[in-house]
């Protein structure tokens, strides 16, 4: 199936996202600035690009592999969703998490991989007890005894900053 999508180029010296293979899921997405990231850093990344999808659909930027493999880095926020509605940049949120060594990004460089796929809304109705069911409540390895156990020995840290709300 295929989806049309809006592209305006904000800055027309950069190519609209692409797929550089046939079947791959994600099209590129270039930077539109040269950035150097030194160890633990993050920037957030412009790519010269707006979209427009239809009512039903997102795009969500994910990680480069090899750039994780190869750099170490990552995307802050992944992946990051770009709702239908939003028409302003897409910019990424990029992080280098090399221990060692700084990585450098080239103004036209492949820095994230959009996904545009079709969502689902929901309605949500607030009830008083949730039905069973065969998890119930386990979570965060919860399956499997070794699981299990190794995460009821891992005491709770508590948050050292809030985020979005008062503490």
């Amino acid at each position: 199936m295929t989806v049309e999508v809006l592209v305006r180029r904000l800055d027309p010296g950069l190519p609209v996202p692409a797929y550089a293979h046939p079947g791959d899921a994600g099209a590129d997405l270039h930077t539109a600035i040269d950035c150097r990231l030194e160890p633990g850093e993050r920037a957030l990344l412009p790519t010269g690009l707006a979209i427009a999808l239809p009512d039903g659909y997102a795009a969500f930027v994910h990680p480069r592999s090899g750039l994780a493999a190869k750099y170490g880095v990552s995307l802050v926020n992944a992946p990051g969703t770009v709702d239908a509605g939003y028409r302003g940049e897409i910019k990424v949120s990029v992080v280098n998490l090399d221990p060692r060594e700084a990585v450098e990004f080239r103004r036209g460089d492949r820095i994230a991989q959009l996904v545009v796929q079709q969502v689902e809304r929901a309605r949500f109705h607030e009830v008083t007890a949730l039905p069973g069911s065969a998890r119930a409540a386990g979570g965060f390895g919860s399956t499997g005894q070794a699981a299990a156990a190794q995460s009821a020995a891992v005491p709770s840290v508590p948050a050292k900053r809030s985020i979005g709300g008062s503490a």
